[in-house]
């Protein structure tokens, strides 16, 4: 079962290792800064003595009206409308083809949508690092806007789990 922590001083990012440098660099210089300044929140996935398996970021967003979907646009009236943004994703590459990437979007979704009705949210937004982050995202329901963002609605994250899970 899936179980992620907020990061904290005892996780091992030093020995993080994933395929994109910059995501490495994120998590071992930046990622305590931010959670400490209350910009993003990091959630790890612990491995074994404190090492980090992967990791993803969330925080909050906004995104303009014009530029969701025509079909939400007409639902949601506001100009600017409230987002989580998945900040973050990576899995260390000892974990390549074990689904870790899978289930920590799974997890960050999951959380996303449990916190749109504490704080309001209509959708998830990403902004993707490269072509296979972009391959990754569809995957899984997101859409591509103008902007290069891509966006998943609260509504297609319902839907998309089984009943009872969120």
């Amino acid at each position: 079962m899936l179980h992620t922590v907020a990061l904290n001083s005892s996780h091992k990012k030093n020995l993080f290792a994933c395929e994109e440098p910059s995501l490495e660099t994120y998590l071992r210089k930046q990622a305590g800064q931010d959670v400490k300044r209350q910009v993003a929140v990091c959630f790890i996935l612990e491995g074994e003595d404190n090492t980090i398996k992967g990791y993803y970021t969330l925080s909050a967003d906004s995104v303009d009206r014009t530029l969701i979907p025509e079909h939400l646009q007409k639902k949601l009236t506001y100009k600017n409308l409230p987002v989580t943004l998945l900040g973050r994703l990576a899995r260390d590459a000892n974990y390549k083809g074990q689904g870790i990437g899978e289930l920590l979007l799974a997890d960050a979704l999951k959380r996303a949508y449990q916190a749109s009705s504490s704080i309001g949210a209509c959708a998830v937004v990403t902004d993707p690092i490269n072509e296979k982050a972009r391959a990754f995202y569809e995957a899984f329901g997101f859409i591509s806007l103008e902007s290069g963002r891509m966006f998943i609605s609260m509504e297609t994250i319902k839907a998309s789990f089984p009943k009872g899970y969120l």
